[in-house]
């Protein structure tokens, strides 16, 4: 059970870097259009080609909880990941977090625990 938890904080760690990396390239993105200077400026984003390896490397450790795992107790130990997204909010963008979703954060906390609890 320990090595399906470590797994699964480092899958959720590696969704949520995804998810910030990407943020961050659109951040850096001007307005939307449908130019050639625009998909070459997005390709150009590194922060863009870095989302893609966390998300391939979420995605590879995913593919062996499935394998390994029921899918029943791997698929509840994903929302990890709102607690990685949350912190990295708070420390990496600089967003201003409310109690009431760090109170929801503690929330999913406790259901997991309880999820892989046997």
């Amino acid at each position: 059970m320990l090595r399906f938890i470590i797994i699964g904080i480092i899958q959720s760690f590696f969704l949520a870097l995804g998810q910030v990396l990407l943020k961050i390239a659109m951040n850096r993105m001007g307005r939307f259009e449908w130019t050639w200077y625009y998909f070459k400026d997005l390709l150009l984003n590194w922060p863009l080609a870095a989302c893609g390896v966390g998300f391939c490397i979420a995605m590879l450790l995913w593919i062996y909880m499935l394998k390994h795992f029921d899918f029943s107790l791997a698929y509840p130990v994903t929302s990890l990941s709102y607690i990685f997204g949350m912190l990295a909010a708070a420390f990496v963008l600089n967003e201003s977090v409310p109690s009431t979703r760090w109170f929801g954060v503690i929330f999913i906390v406790v259901g997991v625990f309880f999820m892989v609890r046997q």
